[in-house]
């Protein structure tokens, strides 16, 4: 157990330190625009947002199981956003900011919101002056349909509707959904 704890941190350390000091010599715009940064293990966007499938989820402070727990999510199918990929491991967020290292088979690509404002309304079109369907309280999960630039179509429980995007917590506001 020793060996392979010695061995993860002379992996871990030296990129930790090349990566710091690329970051101080290279110009914040180093980057071509339109270039989005893709995950070292999925080839996928980062940050994106994902879902957590468990009803419970350990999120450390480094990845590893060797690393100590900082939080635990409680809360299945809450969005999260994916930040950084190490091996099996993704670092997230939750809407307050909150987070670490989870195990990505803890990790679902089904989208879900949740309601940022208290007392958001759902109607039955993406038009302010349409019927409301029901209100959501702040904190509520919904899974993500469709979105247009201004509003999306959730689904929470029985209940479906369009909410205003800028309500909602688990979608970029310049994000289109089909």
């Amino acid at each position: 157990m020793k060996k392979e704890k010695n061995r993860f941190w002379k992996i871990w350390a030296l990129p930790a330190q090349i990566g710091l000091v690329f970051a101080l010599a290279l110009p914040v715009s180093s980057a071509p625009e339109g270039d989005a940064v893709r995950g070292s293990v999925t080839n996928l966007p980062l940050p994106r947002f994902v879902s957590l499938k468990a009803a419970e989820g350990n999120v450390r402070r480094g990845p590893s199981l060797n690393h100590r727990i900082d939080w635990v999510f409680r809360h299945r199918d809450m969005p999260l956003l994916v930040t950084a990929e190490f091996e099996h491991w993704r670092r997230v967020e939750d809407a307050e900011g909150q987070g670490g290292w989870i195990y990505y088979s803890l990790l679902s690509g089904a989208r879900t919101v949740s309601v940022a404002v208290d007392g958001t309304a759902l109607r039955v079109r993406p038009d302010p002056e349409a019927q409301i369907v029901a209100e959501a309280k702040a904190g509520v999960i919904g899974r993500l349909g469709e979105c247009d630039p201004n509003w999306c179509r959730i689904a929470a429980g029985s209940t479906k509707g369009w909410v205003v995007k800028s309500a909602l917590w688990g979608v970029a506001a310049d994000e289109l959904r089909e």
